[in-house]
């Protein structure tokens, strides 16, 4: 796929982004999920070759193609990684029609203000020109608001889109992921901050310049049609965010123009121990639900 094939199909494509970029942090308990326990491996080299046996087992599944899945979301490792007949991740989801995106944050800092900013990343150009180099299309890069602080959410959209300028500059394209946590007692109100804030961002970009947006669930129904239809907003993307997947396809459903970028409720099926037909079938049920609700809307 060459560059305007990939951002066509992004931009217009009936189907969502799977999410496989877990990082260190979250490698344990996705496997756990997975059915791998903590005693079959190791260290950090053999968890994370541990994860990336499953993530390639989804890349290669028969299910898991361009039809319906748009775009997947990797960590560095897996990039860097290549599937069983030695082509490197990026080039077996152009292969099946799927565009590559990169997680390129490193982590959160502690909360201050009611929020996660991202902790520094002083070698984020490197990246962005070795993504560049694998073939990826874009970034993703995520921060999290625990509560409804303005000072707090305003940071976050400030660093999000600064960040984003940097990625737009190495010729990618940035995923900016306020990420507002469902468990919070005041989430409507944060949600309706960030609006406001994005907006503004938005609005203060340079003509031409498009980003993407993953956004949690909203509590109002279609409170981020404006973002949707945003002239400066490529695509926005849903994280199911700790819901399960009925209820992150059902909440989904309810968005026009919003589709999914789910990670956890799209491999919560999935174990080590299912021979390929049921692994294949457990994924394929996985895409056509979280593809119907994207389409849904």
């Amino acid at each position: 796929m060459q560059l305007h094939d990939m951002t066509a199909k992004i931009a217009n494509g009936q189907g969502f982004i799977a999410a496989l970029d877990q990082s260190g942090g979250s490698t344990p308990k996705a496997l756990r999920g997975y059915g791998v326990e903590d005693s079959e491996w190791s260290g950090d080299e053999e968890m994370f070759a541990k994860i990336h046996e499953m993530r390639c087992r989804v890349v290669t599944s028969p299910s898991f193609t361009g039809d319906k899945v748009l775009g997947a979301i990797l960590f560095e490792k897996t990039m860097d990684g290549c599937v069983g007949d030695g082509t490197s991740v990026p080039e077996k989801l152009k292969s099946r029609g799927i565009v590559p995106f990169l997680k390129v944050d490193k982590g959160l800092e502690d909360e201050a203000q009611g929020v996660q900013l991202m902790k520094p990343n002083p070698t984020l150009d490197a990246l962005l020109e070795k993504g560049k180099a694998a073939g990826v299309y874009g970034t993703k890069m995520r921060s999290v608001i625990q509560s409804a602080n303005h000072a707090g959410i305003a940071a976050i959209v400030e660093q999000q889109f600064g960040v984003g300028r940097q990625i737009l500059s190495h010729g990618l394209m940035p995923i900016i992921e306020p990420e507002v946590n469902i468990e919070a007692a005041d989430r409507a109100a944060s949600e309706t901050i960030l609006l406001a804030e994005i907006l503004k961002a938005l609005d203060a970009q340079p003509d031409g310049n498009q980003v993407m947006l993953k956004l949690s669930l909203p509590v109002k129904a279609n409170l981020y049609k404006p973002l949707v239809d945003h002239p400066k907003v490529l695509r926005v993307v849903a994280l199911s965010g700790g819901f399960s997947r009925p209820d992150a396809c059902a909440h989904l459903a309810k968005n026009t123009g919003m589709i999914a970028s789910f990670s956890r409720a799209l491999l919560q099926e999935l174990r080590a121990t299912m021979d390929d037909a049921e692994f294949d079938l457990a994924l394929a049920t996985a895409i056509d639900e979280i593809q119907a609700a994207s389409a849904a809307g």
